[in-house]
């Protein structure tokens, strides 16, 4: 009977002039549909299939051969807008719907700036100070309404990685090759849900910093609005309704 390994289970707001849009799209060739959807061509049901295999190599592990479950694609889907950094795109991205895949937080080379976010958002031109305050808390709320969708999927793909965990020791005839492909599956969904929680914990940050330099730069009552969202998203990060330990542990911590 194979020996059975255990499972570690445990966020277009911006003007940008029409002109340099068609200059773009003409010198550019975007890859992107219209109406910022992302052309057809690069959509395919497990167009976020990538985000195991990322996360795998980037801890030396191989990822799995199987094909993803409906509960596992859906994981993925979920992941990625709370995993792309929010104002990471140029406008012209925006509009045009271009995609890309992002590295994971376990890449040496991968440097968290908590800054970035609020120079992004207080340097780029506006015509009232009201509107960065906007932007901030349109961003902090889509993260809280993200939040629940996608834990509710990790909970359902980690119960049942418990119970596809317990059962290789059942399985007759079972190969090495199926042995590793199901081990590898369950360490790729962990990572991905530690991962989305690293880019919570980040973008919390980032929120945190952003409003301290609204604060001072353009003080306004609405400072408390954003101050009470980015509380519950925080608080809502800080007891998630799974918990999962990846193969190497936490890649960063994040204060602020």
């Amino acid at each position: 009977m194979p020996e059975t390994f255990p499972i570690r289970l445990c966020g277009v707001r911006r003007s940008f002039p029409a002109l340099a849009l068609f200059r773009t799209a003409a010198l550019g060739g975007c890859s992107g549909g219209d109406f910022g959807r992302t052309r057809q061509d690069m959509r395919s049901d497990d167009m976020h299939r990538w985000l195991g295999a990322e996360a795998t190599a980037s801890v030396g592990l191989k990822a799995s051969q199987f094909q993803l479950t409906d509960n596992e694609r859906q994981l993925r889907d979920l992941a990625y807008p709370l995993i792309e950094p929010p104002l990471s795109r140029p406008a012209w991205k925006s509009v045009w719907g271009d995609y890309k895949p992002l590295p994971s937080p376990w890449r040496q080379a991968v440097i968290f700036d908590r800054t970035a976010y609020g120079r992004a958002l207080i340097d780029e031109p506006h015509r009232s100070h009201a509107s960065r305050y906007a932007v901030l808390i349109e961003d902090v709320r889509n993260d809280i309404t993200r939040f629940e969708p996608f834990f509710a999927s990790a909970v359902r793909v980690v119960e049942l990685d418990r119970k596809r965990n317990a059962s290789l020791r059942l399985v007759s005839e079972l190969s090495p090759r199926e042995h590793a492909d199901a081990v590898a599956r369950m360490e790729e969904n962990a990572l991905i849900v530690q991962w989305v929680q690293q880019c919570l914990e980040r973008r919390i940050s980032s929120y945190r910093w952003a409003l301290e330099r609204l604060v001072i730069q353009a003080p306004d009552t609405i400072a408390a609005d954003a101050d009470r969202l980015i509380g519950e998203l925080a608080a809502q990060t800080a007891n998630p309704p799974v918990m999962t330990t990846p193969a190497i542990g936490r890649a960063v911590t994040v204060k602020g």
